[in-house]
């Protein structure tokens, strides 16, 4: 309707003889920064003559110059048609690449590199070329976390960046305007505040910032409040009166006595003709985060870290470097408790316009940039993220399709699920061995759990059943080690690994797996003696075999589990060769099992070597070759116990 009018009044103004008073009047809105009023002039030329070049030209670069670049696209191309150069090509590629249109985008930035032989302006867009490609590998930083329009909160206008301070939530709106600005044709943006607990907005109670007044014919901006919430520091700008600061600045209100003083400009702007906006305060409030356009930086727009001084200010302003910064855009800081560093930027690899990402260090100690991925990010302007309890919740802004209006404030939530839950309840049954074969419980053991770092998971006696029952985690190692007067204490190794199902498969939030096992343990009697079975040596030697060293460890744990204990460890033969040898030999190798037994750890003194020869044949007229091996055996008895 309005371009209607426009074209009206286009022809009114032909017909007057008065076009060049038009053009004078477009170009004086585009030079002033009037941006939506030189479009609206300019687009009333172009439904006459859609090749003009100077309108094509001011409407392409007031959308970009506006933030509204995605809308510049068909006006470069006139560009480019008529007048192929660097500038036109690449900002044609960045109207592109802001509507995700990658491949048209790429072969735009390449058209601009023929354009130009400036090392400076080849590396960047070769970045740019590089940026689209590995855009397509980004992965989703909390991949879990969901977003959603907080649409009782939003209006039509701008809602955007978000604070919340003690039970507060502060942000910036186009709401109760008295007047549009005209570089973009929205409504100038006011601070406001409300009532908010964590994510939940009181929409009832919203008013316009009472610390002090919002100033009419002008944009307030992005606000930061101090950990303590004594001071208040925010972006002021954009007014159209010769009087006021002809650009964006950062401006301080302190808190003294009983209410917050009239806002005063801030030093750290340093000169009233540089952008300066986006503030936020590190986690302690002695560091102010902010953006800036001032000279020596790497891109339009970078970010910078001031320091508070001594008397309040803040001040040694510098620049947060290149791996955070680029030739692009970076705003909306936000310092993290944990150190990471969040922040916007449409020069780090993305979707399209302004993303969030994430500085962090790596392994090496490097800090790394990261994009938040597709759960946050879209083509559109994502920024000014604020935790409410980080990382789990908070606040962001976009103006991302589907919203209520222009920027709109989300909130998002981790919501990842609930892991599902499995106990692993283990019976350990404490029994003696009868020589018939059966077993009988034994009551009042101690029977204690130990996990995998050696540390104890839990510990108590027996019942009448000689059962103790533990709670223990699926996929883990664990150590039994049970105890009682009159037996030999006992560990065995226990691992839940392989016993439990898959907690994909699992409906219920918590599962219990019932497992047994029981733990055999034999009386410790003085002077009984015990054969070691299958203890094997070669015809006339003591060396220990392998197979008779498997057999050994069983005793080496024994004494471990055991450290009171002093053992007789001895050897016997059969009687098929002459006393003396048979009582040598067997002194060899008893001897020869008491040195291996040493060398797993065993005190020497706590082992004594007996060979008994012949003398002690369990079977004496013994005939066949299974007699004779009963006769050549390996015993151990206990022939003391410390207290």
């Amino acid at each position: 309707m309005k371009y209607n009018f426009l074209s009206i009044s286009l022809l009114f103004t032909l017909l007057l003889g008065g076009c060049k008073s038009l053009l004078e009047k477009g170009n004086d809105q585009f030079l002033s920064g009037q941006y939506q009023y030189a479009i609206n002039t300019f687009g009333g030329i172009l439904e006459q003559d859609s090749t003009d070049f100077r309108a094509n030209q001011v409407l392409a670069e007031s959308y970009r110059l506006s933030n509204r670049i995605e809308k510049s696209e068909p006006y470069y191309r006139q560009l480019v048609e008529q007048e192929p150069s660097f500038n036109h090509y690449f900002f044609l590629a960045q109207s592109l690449k802001a509507q995700q249109k990658n491949e048209e985008a790429k072969q735009a930035f390449e058209s601009a590199k023929q354009y130009t032989s400036d090392e400076a302006l080849l590396a960047r867009t070769q970045r740019e070329i590089e940026s689209i490609k590995l855009a397509e590998g980004i992965e989703d930083y909390w991949p879990n976390h969901v977003l959603v329009n907080y649409q009782e909160l939003n209006t039509p206008g701008p809602d955007y960046s978000p604070v919340v301070s003690e039970n507060f939530l502060y942000f910036t709106a186009g709401r109760q305007a008295s007047g549009i600005y005209p570089a973009t044709g929205t409504p100038y943006t006011k601070l406001f505040r409300t009532r908010a607990e964590g994510l939940r907005v009181d929409v009832g109670s919203i008013q316009a910032l009472p610390e002090f007044r919002n100033e009419e014919g002008l944009n307030q901006g992005a606000i930061a409040i101090s950990p303590d919430g004594n001071t208040i520091i925010y972006s002021r700008g954009n007014s159209t009166s010769p009087k006021d600061l002809p650009e964006n600045a950062l401006f301080v209100s302190y808190f003294r006595g009983s209410g917050f003083t009239q806002p005063i400009w801030m030093p750290v702007n340093e000169d009233e003709f540089w952008w300066n906006s986006t503030p936020a305060f590190s986690p302690d409030g002695s560091e102010l985060y902010f953006a800036s356009n001032r000279p020596g930086g790497y891109g339009g727009i970078d970010l910078y870290k001031a320091t508070k001084l001594a008397n309040g200010d803040f001040g040694n302003a510098v620049n947060l470097g290149p791996t955070i910064n680029t030739p692009g855009n970076e705003l909306f800081p936000r310092m993290a408790p944990d150190g990471k560093f969040f922040f916007s930027s449409d020069g780090h690899p993305g979707y399209g316009k302004l993303d969030l990402f994430v500085a962090e260090k790596d392994e090496n100690g490097t800090q790394v940039i990261k994009n938040l991925g597709e759960n946050f990010n879209t083509k559109d302007d994502d920024f000014g993220i604020f935790f409410t309890e980080y990382p789990k919740s908070g606040f962001i802004s976009s103006n991302r399709e589907g919203g209520i209006g222009d920027d709109d404030i989300y909130f998002f939530e981790d919501k990842t699920p609930k892991p599902k839950i499995i106990n692993v309840l283990l019976n350990v049954f404490a029994k003696e061995s009868k020589e018939d074969g059966s077993d009988t419980p034994i009551p009042q053991t101690r029977i204690v759990l130990y996990g995998s770092d050696n540390k104890q998971q839990g510990g108590d006696f027996s019942n009448a059943n000689g059962r103790v029952r533990f709670t223990m985690a699926p996929d883990s190692d664990y150590t039994i080690i049970a105890s009682k007067n009159g037996y030999f204490s006992k560990s065995v190794p226990y691992t839940t690994k392989g016993k439990t199902p898959n907690p994909a498969t699992l409906i219920q939030d918590v599962t219990n797996v019932t497992l047994d096992t029981t733990i055999y343990l034999d009386q410790l009697i003085l002077e009984k003696s015990i054969v070691l079975e299958n203890i094997y040596y070669d015809l006339d030697k003591a060396d220990i075999r392998p197979d008779a060293a498997l057999e050994l460890d069983k005793l080496v744990k024994i004494l471990a589990d055991n450290p009171s204990i002093r053992i007789e460890l001895s050897s016997h033969t059969d009687a098929r060769s002459s006393d003396a040898y048979n009582l040598d030999l067997s002194q060899r190798r008893a001897q020869s099992a008491v040195d291996y037994i040493v060398s797993k750890g065993i005190a020497a003194d706590r082992l004594v070597a007996k060979g008994y020869g012949e003398s002690q044949l369990i079977i004496k007229d013994a005939q066949t070759e299974e007699e004779h091996q009963v006769n050549r055996r390996t015993e151990f008895k206990v022939i003391e116990i410390k207290e």
